[in-house]
């Protein structure tokens, strides 16, 4: 890192600092002549972002800044293809590639590891947002915005677009429109009242002209925020940018500033309506929300305190307030929200499963817990908790597959949109932890409640309820509105509007020139890296106990899993292996409540949860490990109080308080629902290929649509069978937690592994001896020595591998009905039993589909929002569409795409940028969490190393006869005739005649 950076003479520094917790150089600066604002944080991560940001407050609820946001990237000035974002997703290795709407402003960032390819992104989003092609082409503003659509004179008239469609989706789940409403109780006068990504009801009264004003008024470097992070020449990036675009315009006044919603005079009480399928329950299916408006985001300490506060009344396992809302029988599922990244940021406490009628003892509950909280004090120990839970995460800095700089530039528009000299002060959070923890226990976090909680008029009670039929009379309104529109044209009109949706058919399937792709920049083979990235495997036997250990860099961090295998778990057991890894951690032990268990896991560790996963044998669709793993991640210092709390969960879970039982599974069933709702596109996916693959038959049971029957079940019926339940779980427990079953796995760097490794064995063995001893013979169907073997040859009981079998022999045409207004179509198949093996370059193929093929024709011509495929080594293969309007007209594009590989043709630049795509979606810079768990991964679905290398070297030596060569895969995935829709009930049953399965989604 240059840590003498000179600053061009183009920009004022207005601070210069250096922030120890993110181990960064930091600037703020302001460009002299346009008045655009910067801030880089100049460090060590070889993973560089940056981002441009405009403050853009919507007025209404067409969608404008959304229909905006996709629509610059739909080409520009020195980049004028159709569709730049589409190229450098396929040719670019980008670690991060978007853009996103949020309520009062829209961000384009960009990452990468590779120097010259993180100046092309950087390079082509700057155009695109500055000189976009939007002026040149209304066409871009008809496919990604709204549209009419009429195929004939007499053909019915319909809207269709990118942004409509989309919003369609995300209007159809109970949640988005719950969230959606709030925000309209709470901010009713101000930006955050209007739909930002726009209401279908109100995206057709756009204009192309408000659209482009829209574009006029607020993209503009006097009204932007740049960002740079990471290892790069920031002088050279500051001067391209300043050179390029800002020194190109001066300084103007733009009026972006978001004004302040005043405060009510009293609570307001609001009621609506979301859709429900005509299968659905009315009883006991409404939402009920308290919701508050908390100071404003500029206030550093509130900002981080709420957060605490919210973990220990609401999110954490024994939050207080949720337990006293659990416990009253109010709703069968209580959650918090915090948005605090707005201006005026809320706070929901929100019960679900309830009834209008209980408003009233909904309120008292809360005011009553909350009255006694502030004048009695909250549990200062579980402030403790909430603090450390939040600062370990903190310090941690891993967010997974997004890159840390990301999240930090993010972070800081928290503060900077609102207050230009601010935005370090939430990603400089180390003195705000230190006043949080000094201020426990003198009544600070009391009087937050008291003041915010209690006695704020600046709130609003949300009742939503279930209305059936609400999605038919909506699309009727829409379709009588557009019928009396029609009616009201004369032939001419008609014929002209039937002439432009064919010219915009005509816009959308003629290619960009070849010219202008080459003005994409893209990169040479060389720049790849010629080999996968490495496994950090080390197998060890400590006490007679197998470790797998990760030596990588964690940052003084332990990652901790203790894998159990769950192969001698009975077929009807399986879908208790999900609610096992759901109850463990959430109910009382021997030593503690689950309140104080989650205060003790808080405080001495960054989190401990149970989770499953399913290993399947490199190459094949038949050999699975289902697993149970329960994984902690902990200070090194901390390690030894860590691994006790492992155990005391794993072995002391009172698995019998059928009470506790009781709210776990019917919060379950909630949150089943709502990823359902949700991730329609992944319950069609794992449904399809359930019925080509014994893992994925079996993750249906354990997490999936069946699993989610199963617990619906259990709901309805929980009295009566309460016996039966703790029974199985108890006995699915036995059967699992054995020492034959447990392979020890450690994530660290700096450590001794056998000194670790050894503490866990003495511990683990005795427990795991004596939770053997408790399990008889018949209860553990199959012996030590047998599980073992078993493991080592198939993965499960014979008898398992029968009943998965008679399933996936069953119907493979299935559709599930919802009150969505949107479908999710997908189909699979396996490509391994018709003869073909997995090569490397199937994922230049799915590059290929995803932003070519299923791209131009779902998305640009369809209206999807989106489209995806995927082939994996076992040899199963899946196409499937999210947000589609269309159900059987996609089918037929799926029918279509062995064709396309066939006829597949490209010049050697294009089958580079595909090349280096596929790279991309691969080579994912990892944190140590995440490089311990592929390379657990591999381990136990025996991949080796050298199998890698071989399909990296096939896909990077992919030509275009290569491709072609891969048509009987894609033809016999797509052959199968295994298909599953998720979507509209009367879209479904309009094409019925393609199912032999149809039910309702939720409620069957």
């Amino acid at each position: 890192m240059n840590q003498t950076v000179k600053i061009p003479e183009a920009y004022l520094i207005l601070e210069k600092t250096y922030i120890e917790e993110l181990k960064s150089e930091a600037w703020l600066l302001k460009h002299k002549k346009s008045g655009a604002r910067v801030a880089v944080l100049s460090n060590e991560d070889a993973n560089k972002v940056f981002h441009v940001a405009f403050r853009t407050p919507p007025k209404d609820s067409t969608g404008v800044a959304h229909i905006l946001e996709h629509s610059v990237l739909c080409g520009s000035e020195e980049f004028p293809v159709k569709d730049p974002f589409v190229e450098l997703v396929k040719g670019s290795l980008n670690t991060f590639l978007n853009a996103m709407t949020y309520s009062d402003k829209t961000v384009y960032p960009v990452a990468s590891c590779n120097d010259t390819d993180f100046q092309n992104l950087m390079h082509v989003y700057l155009d695109a947002v500055f000189r976009p092609n939007i002026y040149e082409h209304k066409e871009i503003f008809l496919q990604e915005g709204w549209h009419y659509e009429l195929e004939s004179v007499d053909s019915p008239l319909k809207y269709n677009g990118v942004v409509y469609n989309e919003m369609k989706g995300a209007f159809s789940s109970p949640e988005q429109v719950l969230f959606r409403k709030i925000s309209q109780t709470l901010y009713p006068d101000t930006t955050y009242g209007v739909e930002s990504g726009g209401d279908p009801a109100n995206i057709p009264d756009l204009s192309y002209e408000e659209f482009l004003d829209f574009h006029r008024q607020y993209y503009h470097p006097s009204n932007a925020w740049l960002y740079l992070y990471g290892n790069m020449d920031v002088a050279e990036k500051l001067g391209f940018i300043d050179e390029h675009y800002l020194s190109h315009y001066d300084n103007i006044t733009v009026d972006s500033a978001i004004s302040m919603q005043p405060s009510f005079e009293k609570m307001r009480e609001v009621r609506a309506s979301f859709a429900v399928s005509d299968d659905a329950e009315l009883k006991e299916n409404t939402y009920l929300s308290y919701n508050v408006v908390i100071g404003t985001s500029l206030d550093r300490e509130l900002y981080l305190a709420m957060q605490v506060l919210e973990y220990v009344l609401m999110s954490s396992p024994g939050a207080v307030l949720k337990k006293a809302l659990l416990e009253s029988g109010i709703g069968k599922d209580v959650f918090g929200e915090l948005d605090n990244g707005i201006l005026q940021p809320y706070m929901c406490i929100i019960v679900k499963n309830a009834e209008a009628e209980q408003k009233e003892a909904f309120l008292k509950i809360i005011r009553e817990t909350l009255t006694g909280l502030a004048a009695k004090g909250i549990n200062q120990k579980s402030l403790m908790a909430a603090i450390n839970y939040y600062e370990f995460k903190y310090r941690e800095g891993d967010f997974g597959r997004y890159p840390a700089g990301l999240m930090y530039g993010l972070q800081m528009m928290d503060s900077w949109l609102y207050d230009e000299t601010k935005p370090f002060i939430h990603i400089r959070a180390s003195d705000t932890f230190e006043k949080l923890k000094e201020n426990v226990g003198k009544g600070y976090f009391e009087q937050l409640i008291q003041t915010w909680l209690l006695d704020n008029n600046h709130s609003s009670l949300l009742i939503l309820a279930p209305e059936k039929g609400l999605t038919e009379k909506t699309e009727a309104e829409t379709e009588e509105k557009l019928a009396a529109y029609k009616a009201g044209l004369s032939k001419a009109a008609l014929e002209a509007m039937v002439g432009q949706t064919k010219d915009l058919k005509r816009y959308q399937e003629e290619p960009s020139a070849a010219e202008d792709l080459a003005k994409i920049p893209i990169l040479e083979i060389e720049d790849i890296e010629p080999k996968p990235q490495p496994f950090y495997n080390q197998y060890k036997e400590v006490q007679g106990c197998p470790v797998l250990c990760h030596d990588v860099e964690s940052r003084g961090i332990a990652y901790v899993k203790w894998v159990f295998d769950t192969g001698s778990v009975p077929f009807e057991k399986i879908p208790y292996i999900g609610l096992l890894s759901s109850v463990l951690g959430n109910v009382d032990t021997e030593r503690h409540n689950y309140t104080e268990l989650a205060d003790e896991i808080n405080i001495h560790t960054g989190g401990i949860r149970a989770n499953t996963n399913i290993y399947t044998e490199q190459g094949s669709t038949d050999i699975l490990y289902p697993k149970m793993e329960v994984v902690m991640k902990v200070l090194v210092p901390k390690f030894s109080d860590g691994i006790r709390l492992m155990a005391e969960i794993m072995s002391e879970s009172k698995l019998s308080d059928t009470k506790r039982l009781k709210e776990i599974i019917g919060q379950l069933k909630s949150r089943l629902e709502m990823m359902m709702n949700g991730n329609g596109h992944m319950v069609a996916v794992n449904r399809a290929t359930g019925f080509i693959s014994l893992a994925g038959m079996y993750r249906e049971y354990e997490e999936g649509l069946a699993y989610y029957r199963f617990i619906e079940e259990l709901d309805r019926h929980f009295d009566e069978r309460k016996e039966e339940i703790v029974g199985a779980l108890k006995e699915t427990a036995a059967l699992i937690f054995r020492k034959e079953n447990l392979l020890m796995d450690i994530t660290c760097s700096e450590v001794s592994f056998e000194a670790l490794a050894g503490e866990m064995a003495a511990l683990l063995r005795p427990i795991l001896g004596e939770m053997s001893e408790r399990v008889s013979e018949s209860d553990s169907r199959v012996s030590g020595a047998e599980v073992t073997d078993l493991n080592r040859k198939a993965g499960i009981l014979p008898e398992v591998e029968s009943a998965l079998r008679q399933l996936m022999e069953g119907v493979g045409a299935e559709a599930y009905s919802t009150a969505g207004m949107v479908q999710y179509d997908a189909c699979a198949g396996d490509f391994s039993k018709a003869g073909y093996a997995y090569h490397g370059a199937l994922n230049v193929l799915k590059v290929m589909m995803n932003y070519d093929y299923l791209w131009i024709r779902l998305r640009v011509q369809g209206g999807a929002y989106g489209c995806m495929c995927g082939f994996s080594p076992n040899g199963t293969g899946y196409f499937t569409s999210y947000r589609d309007p269309n159900l059987r007209e996609t089918y037929e594009v799926y029918e279509g795409a062995a064709d396309y590989v066939k006829n597949f043709e490209a010049d050697e630049r294009t089958m580079r940028k595909f090349i280096i795509g596929a790279v991309s979606g691969i080579d994912i810079p990892l944190g140590a969490s995440d490089k311990g768990a592929r390379s657990l991964g591999a381990w136990l679905s025996h991949t080796s190393y050298e199998k890698l290398e071989k399909h990296r070297y096939e896909l990077l030596h992919a030509d275009v006869e290569t491709i072609r060569s891969l048509r009987g895969i894609v033809d016999a995935v797509v052959h199968a005739n295994l298909r599953c829709v998720v979507g509209n009930a009367a879209k479904i049953q309009e094409n019925k005649d393609m199912f032999q399965k149809i039910e309702p989604l939720i409620g069957a």
